[in-house]
């Protein structure tokens, strides 16, 4: 990336932070670390992240407890790191507004990899000119990066505003699941990932998000977006 973006890695194993530490650095990265959700929290404070690396089992405060602290004010991607690999957690970690889920079994080069697609998916675009979709309560402003409804502003995760984009500038075209996973998770993941996603973008668009009238699902095939 031709950018230089800070990754603040936040795990108290010494040796994850490290090994993680020497990854990301040799692919050029700015690595700051902390040991617990205090320190991360003062870093983060005072200086820029573009990227989190969240372990979710550490003393006192957990990464979730923590995931919610940040979504509270900021949009930065977070990728959870986890020993546990049940649907359970990871779904809770999505539901948080995680943008990513990690097994700590998987290689430092598959994190590294992570980290890449999620701030491909998050990188702001420059705004060549003034566009915006008008959907009547829905208000998309490509240019700037805004969504409203019915007038009020509503702050979306990158991923969810990334989802709502694509949906919007192609209404009606039914996504399949297959090309959601392909565009958003490099194919890795499965249908709860989506549906995790997607429910808590319509909690924030729709008047009534267990009868959607703009994120409807298309069922066993995937979702479209119903614009006027």
């Amino acid at each position: 990336m031709s950018a230089v973006h800070t990754i603040l890695v936040v795990d108290d194993d010494p040796s994850i932070v490290e090994l993680l530490r020497d990854f990301l650095e040799n692919e050029r990265f700015r690595v700051i670390t902390a040991c617990d959700t205090a320190q991360a929290w003062a870093m983060f404070k005072e200086k820029p992240v573009h990227c989190m690396v969240l372990d979710i089992m550490m003393p006192g405060e957990n990464g979730f407890e923590f995931c919610r602290r940040i979504r509270a004010e900021s949009d930065v991607p977070i990728l959870f790191l986890s020993a546990r690999s049940d649907d359970v957690d990871k779904i809770r970690g999505l539901t948080l507004g995680g943008d990513d889920y990690i097994v700590k079994t998987a290689s430092p080069g598959e994190i590294v990899a992570r980290v890449k697609a999620v701030l491909r998916r998050s990188a702001s675009r420059q705004p060549m000119e003034e566009r915006v979709l008008d959907f009547g309560r829905i208000r998309i402003n490509l240019s700037a990066r805004e969504v409203s409804v019915d007038g009020n502003a509503v702050v979306l995760t990158p991923r969810e505003y990334e989802l709502l984009r694509l949906f919007a500038e192609h209404p009606r075209h039914v996504f399949s699941y297959e090309q959601l996973l392909e565009k958003f998770w490099d194919g890795v993941g499965d249908r709860h990932t989506i549906r995790v996603h997607l429910s808590r973008l319509r909690e924030k668009i729709e008047s009534d998000p267990n009868h959607p009238q703009y994120l409807v699902n298309v069922w066993g095939v995937g979702y479209r977006f119903e614009g006027g």
